[in-house]
C-alpha cells in the first residue's frame, strides 16, 4: 500500500484538492464519495487529517470505515 505523508494528507481536504482523505488509527481512507463529507467537513471535522483520537468523541465506532477504500498508509 502506498504511503503518504501527513502534508500529502492535509491537500486531500475537499477543498485544496478534490479528493475527501482521513487516516485513523495509520490507513488513510477516501470519503471523496461520502454524502457526510461535503465539501471535507463532517459536523466539526475536517477532511486532510488523521482521526484517531476524535473518533473516541464520535456517535459511531470505527466500523464505519469498512464502508470505504483505503488508499494508503499514512508515514
Amino acid at each position: 500500500m502506498k504511503e503518504y505523508t501527513k502534508g500529502q494528507l492535509a491537500l486531500r481536504n475537499g477543498q485544496d484538492k478534490e479528493e475527501i482523505w482521513v487516516a485513523h488509527e495509520g490507513i488513510i481512507y477516501d470519503l471523496t464519495k461520502s454524502r457526510m463529507w461535503r465539501n471535507g467537513q463532517h459536523y466539526e471535522h475536517w477532511a486532510g487529517q488523521d482521526l484517531t483520537e476524535e473518533l473516541a468523541d464520535a456517535p459511531h465506532s470505527e466500523k464505519v470505515f469498512e464502508k470505504f477504500s483505503p488508499v494508503g498508509k499514512l508515514k
